[in-house]
């Protein structure tokens, strides 16, 4: 679930306000679920298990900061499908999103 405003039309996840306009008019909507990794990062704060943090982008014009599971977190790469996890055992607030096609793409080099 998102939120669109209702003034200018801006997808936002999880806000008070519109980020563009700050309206607070906004209707949630569904999303259709599969995303795309823009930005993968490795992590292993506060543990000594390293994790994998990315933003993904939605078709419906939002981002969003989540952690990718089901691969290892180094072989999760810009560019890879996801999709929301079902389930999953997730902090609270945290999105948890898994790889859409398993199979990594072949290197340029």
């Amino acid at each position: 679930m998102y939120q669109r405003c209702r003034w200018c039309g801006t997808a936002s996840f999880r806000r008070l306000l519109c980020p563009v306009c700050a309206s607070s008019d906004l209707e949630s909507a569904r999303s259709e679920g599969e995303g795309v990794v823009i930005r993968s990062a490795v992590v292993n704060r506060y543990t000594r298990i390293a994790r994998n943090e990315s933003l993904v982008r939605f078709p419906e014009g939002f981002m969003l900061r989540c952690r990718v599971v089901g691969t290892a977190p180094h072989l999760v790469w810009v560019g890879a499908k996801v999709r929301p996890v079902g389930g999953a055992d997730s902090r609270e607030g945290e999105a948890v999103l898994e790889i859409c096609d398993p199979v990594t793409p072949v290197s340029p080099w």
